[in-house]
């Protein structure tokens, strides 16, 4: 198991240095919110599964020192979550009570306290604690409460720290940032995260681009000529289109508070995906020339959208553009056993064959 831990630790420190994950949060009037998002990371196939996990199921954290028994992580709800590289590390899920949470990477601005083994009893592994969330809580007030009592560490110091995304079902949003040491809580109304740097600097960055609107802009005398534009859209000239975290961050809010409002929260699942196409990172961007270390379809590894009314998770995949659904209403957790199976059954497109009579 240790062997397996550094193993998987060392996956992690380097696939965190090329994070580009991107949130965004749509709510229905009087219908309920849908939270989409995707994961990136172009380095290697992330081994994403779901995971399904039943009331009344027990398990530990992991923690730094492999001979330490972390907190007890019991479920009172049941859930379902999409992980990364290991089952316990559920990266998105939503569970019976309606509950959502994310982890979403921040690396460099991040810093959690120092793991103590005299507090491994109340310490939970950074990459666990959505499960933690997901098994134990209802709303974001009942989360806020109980992480008062805990201890958030790292499995490496290599490896990026995270923040999370924590979404209830009367459509609260808050975002956990723990700096030096301390937990920072953000309410979210905007409801976009990326990653680095922090929330509230995200936010203030917001402002540079308070000249930006939907629409087009308006033909302009200019000089004795007249200046028009090409084509739609030119109100949004300026936007910034590169990958990076600021950019993807205004961009996205950009693209969320633009849409139309839908009548349905099936209607916003949608929305989601196809504002997040926008989104989807190609192999090749995130490294230098010649650098690329991996042989996959694309860096935008998985994109999913979460009916929290509906409780309902939807996902798509860098292998599978089919939406896929998985709905927590069809599950009795009270009797339904732990599962995880992969997010892809096969590592290839579908093509569907058109038959022209």
């Amino acid at each position: 198991m240790k062997f397996t831990l550094l193993t998987i630790a060392a996956l992690l420190a380097a696939a965190l240095r090329a994070d580009a994950c991107t949130g965004i949060t749509l709510r229905v009037q009087d219908k309920g919110t849908v939270v989409a998002r995707t994961i990136e990371w172009g380095g290697s196939d992330l081994n994403s599964r779901y995971v399904v996990v039943p009331r009344g199921y027990r398990q530990h954290s992991m923690l730094p020192d492999s001979t330490a028994k972390g907190m007890a992580m019991p479920s009172r709800y049941g859930y379902v979550g999409l992980s990364v590289e290991m089952e316990q590390f559920v990266a998105e899920g939503i569970n019976e009570a309606g509950l959502s949470a994310g982890l979403f990477y921040f690396p460099n601005y991040g810093r959690y306290e120092e793991y103590d083994p005299a507090l491994a009893s109340s310490s939970v592994a950074d990459l666990q604690l959505v499960a933690w969330m997901l098994g134990g809580y209802a709303t974001v007030d009942e989360v806020m409460r109980a992480l008062r009592g805990i201890h958030v560490v790292a499995l490496d110091p290599r490896a990026s720290t995270v923040h999370w995304r924590i979404t209830d079902a009367t459509g609260r949003q808050v975002i956990l940032e723990i700096v030096d040491g301390h937990m920072n809580f953000h309410e979210s109304k905007l409801g976009v995260l990326t990653n680095s740097p922090g929330y509230e600097w995200q936010m203030t960055n917001l402002n540079n681009y308070v000249n930006l609107y939907a629409g087009g802009a308006q033909a302009q005398p200019f000089g004795g000529v007249q200046l028009a534009p090409f084509g739609a859209g030119s109100g949004m000239l300026g936007l910034p289109g590169d990958v990076t975290p600021p950019s993807r961050f205004v961009r996205a809010a950009f693209y969320q508070v633009t849409a139309p409002p839908r009548k349905t929260t099936l209607e916003a699942v949608m929305q989601g995906f196809q504002i997040l196409n926008n989104f989807d990172i190609p192999i090749g961007v995130e490294f230098a020339a010649g650098k690329i270390p991996a042989d996959i379809p694309s860096a935008t590894q998985w994109t999913s959208a979460t009916d929290i009314a509906a409780r309902k998770i939807y996902y798509r995949t860098m292998y599978n553009s089919a939406i896929r659904c998985i709905d927590l209403g069809s599950i009795d957790f009270g009797s339904v056993d732990y599962s995880s199976r992969p997010l892809d059954e096969t590592t290839s497109q579908p093509i569907v064959m058109v038959k022209v009579s």
